[in-house]
């Protein structure tokens, strides 16, 4: 595992939107994607969605949704066969870079014991200690992601998750930790504030392909308001907490459902536009992955606020149900082999640093008997 040969990795994603834990198989050698493998997805039940909820901002404790989180994980895992290692992000309860840190719950050590199998978790940390922001950790996969599809310019990866992310990248570099080969910061609030309003209004986890939204009109006071925040006039690398525009709830309490959805959408389009002009070149082409891609109220009005072509990375041959738990696949391969994973351009880390723990088995899998349990 520590030469070069390509190997079959899985990796796990579970979100700040709290939908569930997504799991995927890439062939990689830390460097070039192979090949992709099978995909899962494990949602969680509305009562472990509410248990989540409440740990949310907790940085000790919370022992129920970390039972959640790891039970989730291994009934993901189990559906698999054939991976060689395993790449675990877990869940993201808290995150303060410039403060407290950054906290992802889930024990990596449980999870290599039930596969039986060597496991990469807690990504996060050593970059923060190195200064950096901790996320988005995606980049250099995504750097991988355009050297497979055959990109010839400069293009940018959205991620519409509970808060948005973007990686401008260029595949004419070789290694993504060079300098000029990948920006990415954090651009704003995505899901989280508009499925948090939904929940709360009517019940609905989110705006179904954003018809609610389309037919409510955004309050532009809310949108500058927005714009007017420090978050935005930080130059990149920069990261956001789940809930850093909790503010927003407040902002659409007396809007109706239709314009608090459409304001709340409009939000996530404004922190976009603004997200380009940190770009170093105009991207060929915005590729938009994450649930927010299934959002078309959404993606009209990104398309409307940006001056580069939008489409989802369907549209490339990329799954984007899945691209970021194919990232932590990638990633930790990148990590037992020594590769950064993360940089001064991407997290504003100090250097390059190969980020994780790994966890090596300390007993016989207790994955129903079976060392990588068959999908």
């Amino acid at each position: 595992m520590k030469g070069t040969a390509a190997i079959w990795a899985l990796g796990a994603m579970s979100g700040t939107s709290l939908d569930g834990v997504d799991a995927a198989m890439v062939q990689t050698d830390g460097r070039t994607i192979f090949s992709f493998g099978n995909t899962a997805y494990r949602p969680y039940s509305a009562a472990e969605r509410a248990v989540l909820r409440r740990a949310l901002g907790s940085w000790d404790g919370a022992e129920d949704a970390i039972a959640v989180v790891e039970a989730a994980h291994c009934a993901v895992f189990a559906r698999f066969s054939g991976a060689e290692l395993v790449g675990f992000h877990g869940q993201t309860l808290a995150h303060d870079p410039r403060g407290r840190g950054t906290r992802q719950v889930g024990d990596g050590q449980v999870l290599a014991d039930f596969l039986g199998l060597p496991v990469v978790w807690d990504f996060r940390s050593a970059d923060v200690a190195m200064g950096g922001e901790g996320a988005p950790l995606a980049p250099f996969f995504h750097h991988a992601c355009a050297r497979w599809f055959g990109a010839t310019g400069p293009v940018a990866f959205l991620n519409l998750g509970g808060v948005g992310n973007v990686t401008w990248v260029d595949p004419g570099f070789e290694r993504p930790e060079l300098p000029g080969a990948c920006l990415a910061f954090d651009t704003g609030p995505a899901n989280a504030p508009l499925n948090d309003f939904l929940l709360g209004r009517i019940g609905a986890e989110w705006d179904e392909r954003g018809a609610l939204a389309a037919a409510g009109q955004p309050d532009t006071a809310v949108l500058a308001r927005l714009l007017g925040h420090r978050y935005f006039a930080r130059m990149p690398p920069k990261s956001l907490d789940r809930d850093d525009f909790a503010w927003l709830a407040g902002a659409v309490a007396g809007a109706s459902n239709a314009d608090g959805a459409a304001t709340l959408t409009a939000c996530v389009a404004v922190s976009v536009a603004a997200a380009m002009e940190h770009m170093p070149r105009p991207p060929e082409r915005l590729l938009v992955t994450g649930g927010g891609r299934h959002n078309a109220t959404m993606m009209q009005m990104i398309a409307g606020a940006v001056d580069c072509p939008v489409a989802a990375v369907e549209t490339v041959g990329l799954n984007g149900d899945m691209l970021e738990a194919q990232a932590f696949a990638h990633l930790a391969v990148r990590v037992v082999r020594g590769l950064p994973t993360s940089g001064p351009t991407t997290t504003g880390a100090a250097a390059a640093i190969a980020g994780g723990v790994i966890s090596r088995p300390s007993k016989p899998s207790i994955a129903a008997g079976r060392v990588s349990p068959a999908s």
